[in-house]
């Protein structure tokens, strides 16, 4: 995702789940596949460089788990740092977030 319509519109159907490292928020789509918008903040991290390996590590993963995940907008907000030493740790976290965003997808049918 990229257009800020899309980032709102998924920030206002307020369906989310939380853990350590990252805020995942997420909004059912038409589309047949899920899409990854990712929010790295200036507050979390200061340099570029370290927003930048935040976001390509969130969107490789996403990139592995994209065809697991039912058709959904999900914007993944960091709310607190991470390194190299820290990626199993973040991978196990999302990939908890992503089933637990099923919710969404019940919400949205009833």
């Amino acid at each position: 995702m990229t257009k800020t319509d899309e980032f709102s519109s998924v920030f206002a159907f307020k369906c989310s789940v939380r853990g350590s490292f990252l805020h995942l928020m997420a909004k059912p789509t038409h589309l047949e596949h899920a899409r990854l918008g990712v929010v790295v903040g200036k507050k979390v991290a200061r340099r570029a460089v370290a927003r930048n390996y935040m976001k390509r590590v969130m969107r490789e993963i996403f990139r592995v788990y994209q065809p697991e995940i039912a058709n959904l907008d999900i914007v993944a907000r960091v709310h607190k740092p991470f390194v190299k030493k820290d990626f199993l740790a973040v991978r196990e976290e999302l990939e908890k977030l992503f089933v637990g965003l099923n919710k969404c997808l019940a919400r949205s049918s009833s």
